[in-house]
């Protein structure tokens, strides 16, 4: 699970790098042609985030990065004194 947003499910896609020769038709050419197909990915924004479950526990997820800007997770605060803290505050 490399790669892999654990809320999302957002994976890798495959496509293919299309390379071109010739001018189009609708800028003057005769037209272009297709020269070599490579295969690609696209990998998603995935970034290793701590958080706080909802047992209180600090856990580390891979996320990506357009569920953290929704502010969809309570992030942890570093460090184990602000850890702390946060719970006695609570």
């Amino acid at each position: 699970m490399a790669r892999v947003c654990q809320y999302s499910g957002k994976r890798p896609r495959v496509g293919n790098r299309v390379v071109r020769r010739g001018k189009a038709k609708r800028e003057g050419g005769i037209g272009q042609n297709i020269t070599g197909l490579t295969k690609r990915r696209w990998n998603p924004n995935l970034q290793t985030i701590r958080v706080i479950d909802e047992n209180g526990a600090v856990r580390r997820i891979k996320v990506c990065a357009k569920y953290i800007k929704a502010g969809k997770f309570v992030k942890a605060p570093r460090g184990a004194h602000a850890a702390w803290k946060a719970s006695v505050e609570k």
